[in-house]
């Protein structure tokens, strides 16, 4: 037996990586790391390529044994992690050797846990990627979220560099967070009084949380239109169903849908919306196309050294 070994795979376990692109016409979606300023940070801790897998963790009681040598790295969501019982800090490398045995004990921030190996698990890409699909079953091992007893192997690797992540950027997940928006091409379907409402709002994320999207309660919205003729729908876009209530699309999104969009979140503002959990507090303020398109290309940066 070789790589690590699922002792307890946990309650939704899954392989991604940056996700599948140029697929949609065929109504097969991105996926991918839903955090992915967490899912970057953990690659750049091992000096892996930026595109490469890792294991993202939703729920504590994860159990690993490790059968092959290598450099771990763990961040995202602030969470007990343990190596042979002994409590050890995330968002940093740890060495592992045979018969180390890791465990993901209580979440206390955040909701998704990133732990990577060193050049990243050996796995087949599908649609020239790794990440799990769970909608379309392809992807991961078996397109499906992993098991106990599933084996994940890896390429051993005996050298070790310890690298901690820099405090100051190490995100603290808070209970509210604000969203910024590009207005859509269809927000002209709204009635000024209703964008004012949508931009006023406070919304409660809802339990219909997951990495196809996230539904919002509170004030709902009306739209001039109820349904379109369906269209290619972007990461973030918000969705203003027959309810009014709105809804972000997100990683495994529908590729096309038909409701009205009043706007679209900024993808770097996505990636912090994967940590919120359902009873937070979400409100929306309005961004123009040129700060947007800065903001992205500085996210980016910050991973080009």
């Amino acid at each position: 037996m070789r790589g690590f070994e699922l002792v307890k795979a946990g309650i939704y376990t899954t392989i991604q990586d940056k996700g599948r692109f140029s697929f949609m016409h065929l109504g097969v979606t991105n996926s991918g790391f839903m955090d992915e300023y967490s899912a970057n940070a953990c690659n750049k801790l091992l000096d892996n390529n930026l595109e490469t897998n890792l294991l993202e963790i939703l729920f504590a009681g994860v159990v690993i044994k490790a059968h092959q040598n290598t450099t771990i790295a763990i961040t995202g969501a602030k969470c007990d992690f343990y190596i042979n019982g002994v409590l050890k800090n995330c968002w940093e490398t740890h060495k592992v050797i045979v018969g180390d045995e890791l465990k993901i004990g209580k979440f206390h921030e955040g909701q998704r846990v990133y732990l990577g190996v060193k050049n990243g698990f050996n796995i087949e890409k599908e649609f020239g990627s790794n990440a799990t699909s769970m909608k379309e079953g392809f992807g991961g091992l078996d397109g499906s979220k992993l098991k106990n007893n599933d084996i994940l192997a890896f390429d051993e690797n005996s050298s070790f560099v310890k690298r901690r992540w820099k405090e100051d950027f190490i995100p603290k997940y808070e209970k509210e967070l604000t969203l910024r928006v590009l207005l859509s091409y269809q927000c002209d379907d709204f009635e000024k009084e209703q964008v004012e409402k949508f931009f006023s709002s406070v919304y409660t994320i809802t339990p219909d949380f997951n990495s196809m999207a996230c539904k919002l309660d509170g004030e709902p919205i009306e739209c001039t239109i109820s349904n379109l003729v369906s269209e290619a729908i972007a990461f973030g876009s918000i969705q203003i169903p027959k309810d009014g209530k709105p809804i972000v699309l997100l990683k495994e999104r529908q590729t096309i849908g038909g409701y009205p969009k009043i706007g679209t979140v900024l993808n770097i503002d996505c990636f912090k919306l994967a940590q919120m959990k359902p009873g937070s507090k979400i409100r929306f303020e309005k961004i123009e196309v040129k700060e947007a398109r800065e903001k992205v290309l500085n996210f980016l940066e910050a991973f080009s050294f």
